[in-house]
């Protein structure tokens, strides 16, 4: 079986409508890259539609930090869309500069308050699955799979990533590359296959994007 065979045998078990949701919030969030590369606030409006489709899918799918870290997403969408929206002269466009030691002493407090949360979200998945009762529920991590682990680093780097990205901030596109990559394979282990190949192209656009603004700080 090819590549293409594998990723299509994933979806016969799903509903239409999953696979629906899947490709219009990866078409949005692939719209959502593009226009941060240019820095556009296009970025925001375009992303709210594919983190908002997220929060329901991954939470269809059992990943927790993944959804958690949407509702993260569409809620820094909003507040990144007025602090864009202040620092831009013609309404769309921004200019962009180098993390502040404020801005990577709340970073770093971000990535390891995540780390913890979405942990004893985890911790607490149990009791939360089983309506939220206790009754023969047994709480810990012992229950996760390496998908799970990775959800849980990829999420606080996706956290810090979108707070950087708010801020005008280069380094954002340096926690996108890194969690961007990760993600590749722990869709493709979920059975998110139209997913994982969104996230090789973020990875990509990553990269550009980390090129683009950092040409654009050296030209400023």
């Amino acid at each position: 079986m090819n590549f293409l065979e594998t990723l299509t045998a994933q979806y016969n078990s799903y509903e239409t409508y999953l696979i629906y949701f899947e490709v219009i919030a990866v078409v949005f969030g692939i719209l959502s890259v593009f226009f941060s590369i240019k820095k556009n606030i296009w970025v925001y409006p375009t992303g709210i539609i594919s983190t908002v489709l997220f929060i329901y899918i991954m939470y269809v799918f059992g990943l927790l930090g993944d959804m958690l870290i949407n509702v993260y997403y569409t809620v820094m969408s909003v507040y990144g869309w007025i602090l864009w929206s202040k620092s831009s002269d013609d309404n769309i466009h921004v200019e962009v500069k180098k993390a502040s030691k404020k801005d990577w002493k709340i970073g770093s407090a971000l990535f390891v308050g995540s780390l913890i949360f979405v942990g004893l979200v985890y911790y607490f998945k149990p009791y939360i699955d089983n309506q939220f009762s206790m009754n023969g529920v047994r709480l810990g991590l012992y229950h996760l799979d390496w998908a799970n682990y990775t959800d849980i680093i990829t999420t606080s780097l996706f956290l810090v990533g979108m707070f950087f990205m708010a801020k005008r901030n280069i380094e954002n596109w340096i926690f996108w590359i890194v969690a961007d990559f990760i993600c590749i394979p722990m869709m493709l282990y979920k059975g998110l296959g139209i997913t994982a190949i969104q996230y090789v192209i973020f990875t990509a656009m990553a990269i550009i994007g980390y090129l683009e603004w950092k040409k654009g700080l050296n030209a400023s």
